[in-house]
């Protein structure tokens, strides 16, 4: 099956923690489970115009939570940590704060 950039990117992650990286030029993105680390390269060049330089991945392992008397879990989802080149910037996140 062959992802579109699109695909590859779900949705950005705003966090308190991701918005003190946005100081070092790093963005956090929620990612498909199967794209690789030159996938998520691609991609944030091709939609947001930019220069990447590194790209971090991690698994993010799914939680228990309790309903009542249900147990369940959170469901499992991939992250990329993306570090641009110096002087870029993606201008969807200018309106976060980063104080």
């Amino acid at each position: 099956m062959k992802l579109t950039s699109y695909d590859i990117i779900l949705r950005p992650v705003i966090t308190e923690k991701s918005s003190r990286h946005m100081i070092y030029n790093k963005y956090t993105f929620e990612v498909h489970p199967s794209a690789t680390k030159v996938e998520i390269k691609k991609a944030i060049e091709e939609i947001f115009d930019v220069k990447v330089e590194k790209v971090h991945t991690v698994n993010v392992k799914p939680k228990p939570k309790r309903l009542g008397r249900f147990l369940g879990r959170s469901r499992r989802w991939k992250k990329a940590i993306v570090t641009l080149a110096p002087g870029e910037r993606i201008e969807f996140f200018e309106g976060v704060r980063t104080t």
